[in-house]
């Protein structure tokens, strides 16, 4: 989630001396930690020294009773603790020696490869020689005693435990990316950044107010809003690449490891250009009128489109002339160049609607009541600022505003 340069990825390079630091949390004592961790004494003074260099601090007061953390070595230890808590179960299932002698560049080129099933390709998205990277998948290999990937005409597919362990390692880094973040913090230095799965309604409601209340108190920290369809940003979402998604609910969940939480609901709306014909009646429209029209509404999947289509069953002419976009800008241009209708999110189009951009018309959807809320990792543990953003996204009331 962070730079290549950030301290907490430069430690993440040797997870080995990372299980030396919880050894000595967990002990207090270098002596102690050395006989749990079967290495020597200066083996893990070693360790220790590397770390605190790589991280530019301190971790541990030193007092003739041992070592004991201090605030920067427990903000540490609880990041390590969740990485090692995703890694080592799908570790231990392939074989419980992998982990101690798993290396993070091995599984950074077993995650490439999964991605891009196919070693070329993963090594020129990791930077490094072809070689390289087959010699840090087949090293994985010879360890587990099997095959992590099989090779088909498509290329090359991950085996069941080689994807559980790529997801593991995704996650497991995340938490160590997260780590310099809350490190960060410890020096009341802002850092890290704010990653959002971002569906229509949240692009043009949700986040504009968010992040203009949350710029007032992290006028540096680097925002990413990331669009798409909702499979691949869920797909970000469990791989821990972003933090939480904003917009329509699933019912039930999608998946069994994310977590939903309602902010508020919001009611679909039919749309026209300022100058449709449609827009000077005042009675309520019939769905046999409106299926006349040219439409432009969402992907089909989407909550909108589900709607759309009951709007229109039974109908024995439903719409034909359909274009398939979630984009608001598309939308308002193509209505007002043509007599197309659009079926939007009511809170989406609130700006274009009170700038007279759009009209609505007359047909009640008050049945279309959606709930809108964030989608989260379950468990996720966020930073301060995630934190803080988040505080201002779920602070938001549903405006008090009717739809036609």
């Amino acid at each position: 989630m962070n730079s290549a340069a950030s301290p907490a990825l430069q430690v993440q390079h040797n997870l080995r001396h990372l299980r030396v630091f919880l050894a000595v949390v967990d002990t207090n004592s270098v002596t102690r930690a050395a006989d749990v961790c079967h290495l020597s004494q200066p083996a893990v003074t070693q360790a220790l020294s590397k770390i605190e260099r790589a991280l530019r601090t301190t971790l541990f007061t030193r007092t003739p009773q041992g070592l004991f953390a201090n605030a920067q070595g427990d903000v540490l230890a609880k990041r390590v603790r969740r990485a090692f808590g995703f890694l080592d179960p799908a570790l231990n299932e392939l074989s419980p020696r992998l982990r101690m002698v798993a290396t993070s560049s091995q599984l950074q080129a077993l995650i490439a490869v999964r991605e891009a099933e196919n070693f070329t390709l993963a090594a020129r998205r990791l930077g490094l020689a072809q070689p390289t990277v087959h010699r840090a998948v087949t090293q994985l290999e010879e360890e587990a005693a099997r095959p992590l990937f099989e090779r088909t005409s498509y290329g090359i597919v991950a085996t069941r435990a080689a994807g559980t362990l790529a997801q593991a390692a995704r996650l497991a880094f995340a938490e160590l990316a997260q780590a310099e973040v809350d490190l960060a913090e410890t020096l009341s230095e802002e850092a890290g950044r704010i990653v959002v799965g971002a569906m229509p309604l949240s692009r043009s409601f949700v986040l504009p107010r968010a992040i203009a209340e949350f710029r007032k108190f992290r006028p540096n920290t680097p925002i990413h809003i990331l669009e798409g369809p909702y499979a691949d940003l869920l797909a970000g979402l469990r791989r821990g690449e972003i933090d939480f998604l904003i917009g329509a609910l699933r019912d039930p969940a999608p998946i069994g490891d994310v977590e939903q939480r309602f902010l508020f609901t919001d009611t679909l709306v039919v749309v026209a250009g300022s100058n449709h014909p449609l827009t000077t009646r005042s009675e309520q429209l019939t769905v046999e009128e409106l299926a006349a029209y040219p439409w432009i509404v969402g992907q089909r999947g989407t909550p909108i489109r589900r709607h759309f289509d009951t709007l229109f069953e039974g109908l024995d002419h439903p719409p034909t002339s359909i274009v398939e976009s979630s984009s608001l800008i598309l939308m308002r241009e193509l209505l007002n160049g043509t007599d197309h209708l659009g079926c939007i999110s009511y809170l989406q189009a609130q700006a274009e609607l009170s700038r007279g951009l759009l009209k609505a018309l007359p047909l009640d959807l008050s049945h279309t009541a959606r709930p809108i809320g964030l989608t989260l990792r379950i468990n996720w543990m966020p930073t301060r600022a995630q934190e803080q953003f988040l505080r201002f996204v779920s602070s938001k009331e549903e405006p008090a505003a009717e739809t036609p």
